[in-house]
């Protein structure tokens, strides 16, 4: 194969209408929008808008409510951070905190910071600097001999 053989599948594009171009095409004069109204001019933008009906947005109840103090964590595995370990992007030696993740390409960006969660198997002998960790993930990196810091909660 070569990439002047590279096209798309037939009917995959379409070649578009000509509008508004004489009577003969089939398409002129109004060019497809009918006769006059609202919806023949341009600009016209009148989604959800059900012809004066109580639209389904507004009829539906409200419910939840957005924690604007929710803090957003990104989520690591123990399987992840292993994985990293074994490909030699994270060194079990140094201490595993989120600008080590960073590094090593296991999450994209620091957010609000790292938990840990039990998932998958960890073998090596790591010590996790994170802002979070599920009792299960705690157990496992204990067991292997690592330690997992998490920061001290505000006495209330």
């Amino acid at each position: 194969m070569k990439l002047n053989d590279l096209r798309d599948k037939d009917g995959a594009t379409h070649s578009k209408k000509r509008l508004g171009r004489g009577i003969g095409s089939g398409s002129g004069k109004t060019a497809g929008r009918g006769v006059k109204g609202q919806k023949a001019r341009s600009g016209v933008a009148i989604n959800g808008f059900e012809g004066g009906q109580m639209p389904l947005y507004r009829r539906l109840p409200k419910r939840g409510f957005n924690n604007i103090f929710a803090k957003d964590f990104n989520i690591v595995s123990l399987a992840r951070v292993q994985a990293a370990i074994d490909a030699g992007k994270l060194d079990a030696k140094e201490t595993v905190n989120a600008d080590a993740l960073i590094k090593a390409g296991v999450i994209r960006r620091a957010k609000d910071g790292v938990r840990l969660l039990a998932d998958g198997e960890l073998t090596a002998k790591v010590a996790f600097d994170v802002a979070g960790a599920s009792k299960a993930a705690v157990d496992k990196v204990a067991k292997v001999g690592g330690s997992v810091k998490l920061p001290e909660k505000a006495a209330e």
